[in-house]
Order: structure tokens, then sequence, then C-alpha cells
């Protein structure tokens, strides 16, 4: 399977999305909502659950399904308060020591006038600084599409997974072949240039693991973060923090 192919699949109209996860890998899941500050971006869903008999924050970026559903959701595209309202929670889990585990399947954060007026660059930033010093557990996994910084804004964490389809980028295929080429027919070009298929970001050391897509993924997704949570449950607060700091300090350096 091509790179592209690959980006394709992440967005087919059948792809499990982060609420098919919610409902089949945890229990007793509590929905908040609201940023206290604008109002309440339904592209982010957040809230308390049980996994088996751990209470846990669970935060996941939702595109819908069906076209009603995916314009409600403004399919994936979270604005500035769906940000904030997600690290509302995340300090939420921190002071009451509840891990955090974030499902990101976004295009990217939405890039319109009232996203920007309302501060969508500094939402992500923040997001980023205070995940890097949050004294708890967190896991990411990227189970569609890992666009740009809005997919970044909750992948700031100890172990980031993908699933063996999902992508995660810095730009769009579309779009980096637009800027380079000025020709969005190469899209298919881009996506090998790219590099963004999980088999790649797992050769760079971006992430973690690779979770295989078949018919027991739930319960192996469900099995996979029992285990890191355990390990990391060991830590005290300075060694998990320090760990993340130098997860993603290592980046980029090569031998």
């Amino acid at each position: 399977m091509t790179a592209y192919e690959r980006v394709c699949k992440t967005r087919a109209n059948d792809r499990s999305t982060s609420i098919d996860y919610i409902e089949s890998i945890f229990t007793a899941f509590t929905e908040m909502h609201g940023d206290r500050r604008f109002g309440d971006d339904k592209s982010v869903i957040a809230g308390i659950a049980l996994l088996n008999s751990m209470p846990v924050t669970v935060i996941g970026i939702e595109k819908g399904h069906g076209i009603k559903e995916r314009s409600m959701r403004n399919f994936g595209s979270a604005h500035p308060e769906g940000y904030r309202k997600a690290l509302r929670q995340m300090k939420l889990a921190e002071k009451f020591h509840r891990p955090i585990i974030c499902f990101v399947d976004t295009p990217g954060a939405y890039c319109g006038i009232g996203a920007e007026e309302r501060g969508q660059g500094q939402a992500i930033a923040e997001n980023l600084m205070e995940m890097m010093t949050l004294k708890t557990p967190i896991v990411s996994i990227i189970i569609g599409e890992g666009g740009s910084g809005g997919a970044l804004a909750l992948a700031i964490a100890d172990e980031v997974w993908m699933m063996e389809n999902a992508v995660y980028s810095v730009i769009s295929p579309e779009g980096c072949a637009s800027i380079l080429w000025k020709d969005v027919s190469r899209a298919n070009e881009a996506s090998e240039c790219l590099k963004l298929t999980a088999v790649d970001l797992y050769n760079f050391n971006i992430i973690e693991k690779i979770i295989p897509e078949n018919d027991q993924i739930f319960t192996n997704v469900k099995q996979e973060l029992l285990n890191v949570i355990a390990k990391n449950n060991t830590l005290n607060h300075d060694e998990l923090t320090e760990n993340r700091y130098r997860r993603f300090r290592r980046m980029g350096i090569f031998k």
C-alpha cells in the first residue's frame, strides 16, 4: 500500500472514530463540555471514564459519521475552545492523578477567521507547553489523520502510538503539493516525500508503537493502555516529566 493510499484510508467514511474507541474500550464515560471562556467545540470530546476499574480522563478529536454529524463536528477540525476544553480536562486529571488518554484524528486545526481571532495559535501553544509538564501519565494514539499542530496539541505524551493505516504529518499531502509544486494533483508524490506513515514514523523514533488494524483492535488497544499506564504509574512525578522531556529532545538526532 502506498503512502497516499493510506492517507485515503484514514479518510474513509466507515473508519472508526474517537467515539467508537471510547465506547468500545471504556465504561461509564461522562462527557464534560465547554472551555469556560467562549463555548463548547463539538470537534473535541472530553470526559472521565473507567479503564477496567481505573478512573481515566479521555480526550478525542471527533470527525463524526455521516454528513450531518461530520458537519456538526466541523469534520474534526477543532477551534481554539476545543483545545482549551481539552486542557481544562487535563489539568483536572493532573489534580486527581488520573491518567490521560488522547485519540487524535484531525486534518488540522480549523483555520477560519473566527478561530484565529479567538487565539487558535495561542491555544495550541499553551497545550504544548502545559502537556510537557503535566504530572500524570499521558498516552496519545493517532487513529486516523494526524494533521499538523492540530494533532500535536493532543500528542505531547509519554508515548505516542499509531494505527497501522494512520498518518501523522506537518501538512496534508494536498497542501504540501500545492505549496511546493503549485499542483495539488501531485499529492501522491508529496505523501512519499513527507514520510507520514506509521512505519516511517516508527523508524524515525517519532512514535513508540504501531497498532495492527484487525478484528481485535479495541481489545488490543485496551490491553496496551493497561500495560503502559501500569508502567508509568510506578514513576514519580519528576521521573515522568523528565522522561517526557527527553523523549522529545531525542527527536531529530541521528548517528
